[in-house]
């Protein structure tokens, strides 16, 4: 099979190449799935470069955690019913060095998810991290119905999930964006209003929109740049759900955030304990049967522009990035 490796971290053009490799032996309750679509995300992106904590430890990694495919093949102990299931896979190159941007992947059988007949590859690419991500933030700011969430990257991936899945729980969204297209994605997605951060003051348009009472929560993709503004975007008791963050380190100024009793939840999707996975992937699964549901639109590269393919996510991809296998 043909696959991408990187044996060391650095520029994607330098460190990603294309090798031929034997397909891959299916294990004791793992399935193997012909891969359709492997998502890249800015977590592979970031592990490639070096830059994430979690880049170290293989010497060789095929990149990627998401994917789509067919399962051709299981081992002991998983039902043979499910060769040839149409599946979406997630944490492919977690705490493992072969990820899928290969055209064979062997996972335990539980990270393959079976992927409904009217959903395409591309979308089942797009699952593992974007809308898994989503789908546990906005579940971690509890009720929301008749409350306010702002969305910064409302028109990124997971933003452009969030944004769907709040208003469906009742909330009002503001978005925080980059530019006059991203605020009109964000509108046709349901947002009430749009904030362009490179022209307006965030803080100042946030408490004019919220009659100066703030927002009751954030759903956060960079905690580096939103975090020292927190005790002024938030109402008293407000939340800060974050999944991301541009820097390794983030501060808060101390006095608005304990007068303001706002709290910070920090999570990773890869990490999610079991029953909060067990509830997002049921979460997911159930969501994806609405076709109402809208999906990021998609830039697909072959497996051998899998440079370029980082390089879109690293320029900031105002579409989820896909290669096709």
């Amino acid at each position: 099979m043909r696959t991408a490796i990187y044996t060391s971290r650095g520029p994607a053009a330098e460190v990603l190449r294309i090798i031929d490799r034997p397909e891959p032996k299916v294990s004791a309750g793992e399935v193997r799935v012909k891969l359709a679509f492997s998502g890249v995300n800015p977590s592979d992106v970031k592990s490639r470069s070096g830059l994430a904590a979690r880049a170290s430890g293989f010497p060789e990694v095929t990149p990627h955690s998401d994917g789509a495919g067919v399962i051709d093949a299981v081992g002991e102990g998983v039902d043979k019913s499910r060769i040839g299931q149409r599946v979406w896979t997630y944490n492919g190159q977690w705490e493992r060095p072969y990820g899928t941007a290969a055209e064979f992947i062997t996972l335990p059988s539980p990270q393959c998810v079976p992927l409904p007949d009217s959903v395409s590859f591309e979308v089942g690419a797009s699952i593992g991290i974007p809308l898994m991500t989503a789908m546990h933030a906005v579940q971690a700011c509890g009720s929301l119905l008749g409350k306010t969430v702002l969305v910064p990257g409302a028109a990124g991936s997971v933003g452009f999930y969030v944004t769907q899945l709040a208003l469906r729980a009742g909330a009002r969204v503001i978005a925080i964006v980059s530019n006059d297209d991203k605020a009109a994605l964000a509108s046709q997605l349901g947002a009430s209003d749009a904030i362009n951060y490179k022209t307006e003051n965030v803080v100042e348009r946030v408490q004019a929109l919220t009659q100066h009472q703030g927002a009751d929560a954030i759903i956060d993709l960079d905690a580096a740049s939103h975090a020292p503004l927190y005790g002024q975007l938030l109402r008293f008791q407000g939340k800060a759900v974050v999944y991301g963050s541009n820097q390794p380190q983030f501060s808060m100024p101390f006095g608005p955030m304990i007068l303001g009793f706002v709290s910070v939840y920090c999570f990773i999707v890869y990490k999610l304990p079991p029953a909060e996975m067990r509830q997002v992937i049921d979460s997911v699964q159930a969501i994806l049967a609405d076709p109402t549901l809208a999906h990021p639109p998609t830039a697909i590269y072959s497996l051998d522009d899998i440079a370029a393919a980082h390089q879109q996510v690293e320029r900031g991809a105002n579409a989820k990035v896909l290669i096709r296998l």
